[in-house]
């Protein structure tokens, strides 16, 4: 599913026009980000978090010519399934 379908299922289970469903996931998904570049953590009770984790520097090998390079430390987001969300999948 992408973002146009995951907008177009919005406003079919919640009776608002298409226009209306794409600018509230935007906002949501605007929301989700500012938080994340503000180092908070996202928690959607039953569904899951989000959460920035940074990743230390480290030193990689290029597998084609072998050389050693470095790494820099950088951060990154994750994801953890709630509870609720494993249990539906399964």
């Amino acid at each position: 599913m992408n973002k146009n379908e995951l907008s177009a299922a919005i406003a079919e289970k919640s009776g608002l026009s298409k226009k209306d469903s794409e600018a509230a996931l935007n906002a949501t998904l605007d929301a989700i980000t500012a938080s994340l570049k503000k180092g908070d953590k996202v928690a959607l009770i039953g569904f899951g978090s989000f959460e920035v984790k940074k990743r230390a520097a480290r030193t990689g090998v290029n597998p084609i010519t072998k050389a050693k390079i470095n790494i820099p430390a950088s951060k990154a987001v994750s994801f953890k399934a709630g509870k609720a969300l494993k249990d539906s999948v399964q």
